[in-house]
């Protein structure tokens, strides 16, 4: 004999068929149950929302609205030169705008003609480059004594240091060190000049 075979249950008769009149005999005074506790079918589920891009717009609002870290010199304004090259990080960017670096040289182009600036700029510059100087501080003035077109050196510093592979970045000088008639430039380490 197999395993799991009842002969017992083969020889059993076939219980017969209940007919109807003696299930409802057995069904007599039974009462329907009620409506049970049915799980109400599920709302429409509200639109997705952006979460985290919602967090960091406060988060930016809260530091706007932070008067403490306000710094006033931050501010761009017109007359403001700024130059940012690629790759400088944030922190570095900010410390140059605060005047948070030291300056160990400078350069005063006053009463100098667009050609003896060009050339004092340029000998200034390898100069502070031949001895690692990374911060240095170049007055141009604000231009007060310029014809009516602006100031004139002030305009072509900014193209001649946008053009140098030694300058990293620079920015208008904070008001005790000249505000926007000086400019800080920082400068390419000696051993990464271009």
């Amino acid at each position: 004999m197999s395993p799991g075979y009842d002969a017992a249950a083969m020889n059993r008769p076939e219980p017969e068929p209940a007919d109807d009149d003696d299930f409802r005999s057995a069904m007599a005074g039974v009462q329907p149950r009620g409506a049970l506790n049915r799980v109400p079918p599920p709302q429409k589920m509200p639109p997705p929302r952006p979460r985290q891009a919602e967090a960091d717009e406060r988060a930016v609002m809260a530091e706007l609205l932070d008067f403490g870290m306000f710094e006033p010199e931050l501010i761009e304004s017109g007359d403001s030169l700024i130059y940012r090259g690629p790759g400088l990080q944030d922190s570095v960017w900010r410390k140059l705008r605060r005047g948070s670096y030291r300056v160990r040289a400078e350069l005063d182009l006053h009463g100098m003609n667009r050609s003896d600036a060009h050339e004092a700029v340029s000998m200034f510059l390898a100069e502070c480059q031949s001895k690692d100087v990374r911060c240095v501080r170049i007055i141009h003035g604000k231009g007060n004594r310029s014809p009516n077109t602006g100031p004139v050196i002030k305009t072509l510093l900014d193209s001649w240091l946008r053009r140098r592979s030694d300058v990293i970045a620079f920015c208008s000088a904070r008001a005790h060190d000249g505000g926007t008639g000086a400019v800080y430039v920082l400068m390419r380490a000696a051993s990464l000049g271009g």
